[in-house]
């Protein structure tokens, strides 16, 4: 039976029961019983649940980089600027898809080397715009972060998996009661009561504002040629 089993039936498998039962609910015995084997037929191709969440991040990110289909983020004649743009909203529509999609991907190493094409010509924009590969790498980094860190406290208020614009007001976490937290806070902390909104209601909005405001850092406050070229 594991003979007839391969990697790529494994993880498609895993990644359709994400976006059913979460990560908390994605075991190998899970699996295994939605291809109808035994769990030790999984560990001829996964020693362990880690080793499966790496191969799964991995694929989120050959789906996405295919989006791109040989051309740089944002096409051939893109700035830095909007290759960085392009790279995070990429990464977090691609996130978005899947349940846990942050999570998922936060932590993971890559399987493959089918990261480094898109890494190279981004780090390569930046290089070529006068940034230090150190300062280059710093830029790529901050804007990667931010992203994942948006994804994962999106993905606690909107927990299906699918694009913003799918959302229905019931696909808010009932959790996140943005009257009953205004309520609670208004009378002492009236701008802590306000902002909740500014958080956990227009992710769009606070994900643009935030990738404006990071940008504008990288331009306004990385030196160009500093001697400190370690990433």
């Amino acid at each position: 039976m594991a003979s007839r089993l391969d990697r790529t039936q494994v993880v498609d498998t895993a990644l359709r029961l994400l976006n059913e039962v979460g990560l908390d609910g994605l075991t190998l015995r899970r699996i295994a019983k939605e291809l109808n084997v035994q769990a030790p037929a999984l560990y001829w191709h996964f020693k362990n649940k880690q080793e499966l969440l790496d191969e799964m991040a991995t694929e989120m990110f050959r789906r996405m980089a295919a989006e791109f289909a040989g051309a740089p983020p944002g096409g051939s004649d893109a700035n830095w600027q909007d290759m960085l743009r392009v790279s995070c909203r990429t990464l977090r529509r691609t996130l978005l898809g899947y349940r846990d999609g942050g999570k998922v991907f936060s932590g993971t190493r890559m399987t493959d080397d089918s990261y480094a094409g898109p890494m190279d010509a981004l780090l390569r924009a930046l290089t070529d715009a006068g940034f230090t590969l150190g300062e280059a790498a710093h830029a790529w980094w901050a804007a990667y972060n931010f992203t994942i860190g948006l994804v994962i406290e999106e993905q606690s208020v909107f927990p299906e998996p699918g694009a913003p614009e799918q959302r229905t007001p019931d696909s808010r976490d009932p959790a996140y009661d943005l009257g009953d937290r205004e309520r609670r806070l208004a009378g002492r902390y009236p701008l802590a009561a306000a902002v909740g909104r500014e958080f956990f209601d227009d992710f769009d909005r606070a994900f643009e504002g935030g990738l404006r405001i990071v940008i504008a850092g990288v331009e306004a406050t990385v030196p160009r040629g500093g001697a400190d070229e370690t990433p």
